[in-house]
């Protein structure tokens, strides 16, 4: 991987910590009233090799219970964009996944995902993508990594900051960044209503994906 390439005893030292991590638990933003509800579980992958990073929210239940990334219909959907089969995706030389929030958020009133734990950003995001500098392409999906990864670039919403996926993509930065929805099949009126999404990026996407993982 050249001089670029993490020492994988270092990346492996962060694995146990993120592992073993409880902030959202033991010392949440907000005191003791807003804790985690249950007992943490972070789920990320961590690679010395990947060439693609993959920035999303935060697990859903069924992530939780498996700690398995993606292990959902989200993640049936994130891999037919990708237009990779399972052992593909799961194989941590060529995909690394960091999501916004490394455990399940726990839900709110109305049943739905609660947003990512906001200590968990803080304390893991930039630390975490540093000791990958080889990644090339980092997939920012859904508005909480894009607001992360892309700052003040970022669009009045989701779906235009997705739309200037193009001028995105064309920054000279390291990595390149391409914005997408989650894959949430919440989403499935919003690709209804942006064809351009499917026409456009996704081919663009695909062609990247399978660039920087054969």
């Amino acid at each position: 991987m050249g001089k670029n390439a993490p020492d994988e005893w270092v990346l492996d030292a962060l694995r146990q910590e993120i592992a073993a991590c409880r902030i959202c638990r033991d010392a949440p933003l907000g005191g003791a009233v807003a804790r985690l509800p249950h007992e943490p579980r972070p789920v990320a992958v961590i690679s010395s090799k990947a060439r693609i990073l993959i920035a999303g929210q935060a697990p859903g239940l069924r992530v939780h219970e498996t700690g398995v990334p993606f292990n959902d219909a989200s993640g049936d959907r994130l891999r037919d964009w990708l237009q990779v089969d399972r052992e593909t995706f799961y194989d941590r030389d060529r995909f690394a996944i960091v999501p916004m929030g490394f455990c399940f958020p726990g839900y709110d009133a109305k049943g739905s995902d609660l947003p990512p734990r906001r200590e968990c950003a803080r304390h893991w995001q930039s630390g975490t993508i540093s000791a990958m500098p080889q990644i090339e392409l980092l997939l920012a999906v859904g508005q909480y990594a894009q607001a992360w990864h892309m700052g003040a670039e970022r669009r009045e919403n989701m779906t235009e900051t997705v739309r200037a996926w193009r001028a995105t993509l064309s920054h000279r930065r390291s990595p390149a960044i391409l914005p997408l929805p989650h894959p949430s099949w919440r989403n499935t009126a919003w690709i209804k209503r942006n064809p351009w999404f499917e026409a456009e990026l996704l081919p663009v996407l695909r062609e990247r994906v399978k660039l920087l993982t054969d």
